[in-house]
């Protein structure tokens, strides 16, 4: 665990980018694979997936058997959403539709034990090792797991400058699809009032030394919004890189 998130940490750090998928799938095989193609990172996906959170544990023992970060996106901010992707060893979260500072400081409250936070107590967990790992040890690494926070709306556009203030995050989402619907553009995600605006929370992030992400799902955005200073990059969904894979295969046939 700890070589696998100090690896993710070095890289952003260094001013590298990491790229990875948001996963909806069940099947920890899919997972696994793409750990072993090379992926930084997955983003297991509880917000618009739909995987309990009896099965997306085996769906991060997956993801860190093949080496890739297991970040779950969990379905919202609570307590409970928020404890339980930790406990079953998500070495990262990522919560949707953060649109205030307040919001930001309860994020961080709820994924952090003492002092930096009140996240619930439990040894008797997977990231704990079911209480085999020493309990100050535990304690440690817990409060170095990833907070991953999606700005996705004209309220937090208007909020970026107290969100930016809030200590903690490791890691700022500008999420293009729900930002273009705040819009008045919805799925309009290379316009240019979009585009604008992405790289307004882009730039204003990176003034504040804080790491910036954003989904593509073409190879010509992943160059534009590196050039662009994004560092956390997720590629496509698996199911629709599945799909277009299938696509390129019939395609042949058809030719």
């Amino acid at each position: 665990m700890k070589a696998l998130l100090d690896g993710f940490k070095a890289k952003i750090t260094d001013g590298q980018s990491v790229i990875g998928p948001f996963m909806k799938t069940g099947d920890p095989a899919f997972v696994e694979a793409a750990g072993y193609a090379g992926f930084d990172f997955v983003i297991l996906d509880r917000e618009h997936g739909p995987v309990s959170i009896e099965t997306m544990q085996n769906n991060v023992r997956a993801a860190m058997v093949a080496g890739a970060l297991p970040i779950i996106r969990v379905p919202d901010s609570s307590e409970s959403s928020i404890g339980k992707a930790l406990d079953i060893g998500a070495l990262g979260i990522q919560v949707p539709q953060v649109t205030n500072a307040k919001q930001a400081e309860a994020v961080i409250r709820k994924a952090k034990f003492y002092p930096e936070g009140e996240r619930g107590v439990c040894r008797f967990v997977r990231a704990a090792q079911y209480s085999a790992l020493e309990r100050n040890e535990y304690f440690r690494q817990a409060n170095q797991t990833l907070i991953i926070l999606q700005l996705e709306g004209i309220e937090a556009l208007e909020n970026i400058d107290e969100i930016i203030r809030v200590p903690g995050i490791d890691i700022l989402f500008v999420g293009p699809y729900d930002l273009s619907q705040s819009l008045g553009l919805p799925g309009q995600t290379s316009h240019p009032k979009v585009v604008e605006q992405m790289q307004f929370l882009v730039d204003k992030a990176r003034q504040n030394n804080i790491v910036v992400g954003t989904f593509v799902d073409s190879p010509g955005d992943v160059q534009k919004w590196k050039q662009a200073g994004v560092q956390y990059i997720s590629y496509a969904v698996d199911v629709g890189i599945f799909v277009e894979a299938c696509r390129q295969i019939v395609d042949l046939n058809q030719n």
